[in-house]
C-alpha cells in the first residue's frame, strides 16, 4: 500500500493534479487527497482550483459538478461505476413536467443530481445552503427535488413558501431510524446527537441538531460534549476523530456505508492518475444551463 500512495503522491506532483474527496470515502482516500470536503465546499474548492487536472475522489454527480464550474479542466472519476441511487431517482423529463403542473414556481435541485436535472432547474443547492436557498427564490412557489427528507426540513424552515416535494430519498440516510435513536439516548444520556437532513422526518425533530457533514464538523468542535453520535454515512467519523482526538464519536444504531462511495480505491485512483482515464465529458449546452444553476448556488452561503 505504502507503494501505491507513493507512486500517486509523485504522479500528482508531475502532473500538478488536485485530488478532491468526499467527506464519506474511505480513509486510505481521505488521508491522501489535497482537499476533503462535503458537496457545496468541494464545489468551491474545484471552481477556485488553478490545477488544470482534478481527480475527484468521489460519486458521478460530484464530478460532473466539478466539470461544470471548471469546464476548462479535466476532470477524472477514478470510479466510473460510482454513482447516486438518490440522483437517480429523478431525470430531466419528469422535472419538465413538474414545471407544466406548477408554471410559476422555481426548480430547486438538490446537488446530488444529473447534470441533466441542474440544467433543467433554476438553482441548486447543498444541504448546508438549501435554507437559504428555498427562502431567497423570488417565487412563493417552490419545486424541490429530490430528497423529500431534505424538502421536509426545508419546509419546516422556510413556512413561507409552497413548496412542491419529489419523492426521492437516500437509500443511506433512510436507514436511521428513530428506535436508534432512542436507544443512542437511553446508552449516552450525555452525548449529542448530531443528523444529516436527509434523514427521516422523526429523526430531524428529536435530535440536537440537524446539519451538513462540514456543518456536523463544526458543530463537533465547538460542542461541550465528549460524546457525539452521528447520523449520517459512517466515513464522517474518520474525519471527526482525526480533528476531535479528545472525543468520543458513534454511529446512530450501526455504522451506514453508501457502497458507490466506497468504490474508490488507492489502486483506482492510481490508475487514473497516471492514464488520466475515466474522464467526465458534458455537452456544452448542459454545462452552460446547469453552470446557471450552480452559479446562484454558490452565492447563497
Amino acid at each position: 500500500m505504502d507503494n501505491i500512495i507513493e507512486k500517486i503522491l509523485e504522479l500528482k506532483e508531475k502532473k500538478k493534479a488536485l485530488i478532491l474527496a468526499h467527506n464519506y470515502q474511505i480513509a486510505q482516500i481521505q488521508d491522501i487527497a489535497d482537499f476533503v470536503g462535503d458537496s457545496l465546499e468541494l464545489s468551491k474548492t474545484s471552481k477556485g482550483a488553478t490545477a488544470s487536472l482534478i481527480v475527484f475522489c468521489g460519486v458521478r454527480f460530484m464530478a460532473e459538478t466539478a466539470k461544470i464550474l471548471s469546464k476548462e479542466k479535466k476532470v477524472l472519476l477514478p470510479a466510473q461505476a460510482a454513482g447516486c441511487p438518490l440522483a437517480e431517482t429523478i431525470n430531466a423529463d419528469d422535472v419538465l413536467n413538474l414545471r407544466k403542473l406548477h408554471p410559476n414556481a422555481w426548480v430547486v435541485s438538490y446537488v446530488n443530481t444529473s447534470a441533466e436535472v441542474k440544467a433543467a432547474s433554476d438553482v441548486c443547492c447543498t444541504s448546508s445552503n438549501a435554507i437559504n436557498v428555498v427562502k431567497n427564490v423570488p417565487t412563493k412557489d417552490v419545486i424541490f427535488v429530490p430528497d423529500k427528507n431534505l424538502g421536509h426540513w426545508v419546509k419546516k424552515n422556510v413556512p413561507e413558501k409552497n413548496i412542491i416535494l419529489w419523492n426521492g430519498g437516500c437509500y443511506v440516510h433512510e436507514q436511521f431510524t428513530l428506535d436508534d435513536l432512542l436507544q443512542a439516548r437511553k446508552k449516552f444520556p450525555e452525548a449529542e446527537i448530531i443528523v444529516h437532513p436527509e434523514c427521516r422526518k422523526e429523526i430531524l425533530e428529536k435530535c440536537d441538531f440537524v446539519a451538513s457533514t462540514a456543518g456536523m464538523l463544526k458543530r463537533a468542535k465547538q460542542s461541550k460534549a465528549k460524546i457525539i453520535i452521528i447520523g449520517t454515512e459512517e466515513g464522517l467519523l474518520h474525519k471527526l476523530k482525526k480533528e476531535n482526538p479528545d472525543k468520543q464519536f458513534f454511529s446512530l444504531g450501526i455504522s451506514r456505508t453508501c457502497l458507490n462511495m466506497k468504490k474508490t480505491t488507492l489502486n483506482e485512483l492510481l490508475v487514473s492518475l497516471e492514464k488520466e482515464i475515466y474522464e467526465i465529458n458534458l455537452e456544452k449546452e448542459i454545462i452552460e444551463k446547469a453552470g446557471f444553476a450552480l452559479e446562484r448556488m454558490v452565492q447563497y452561503v
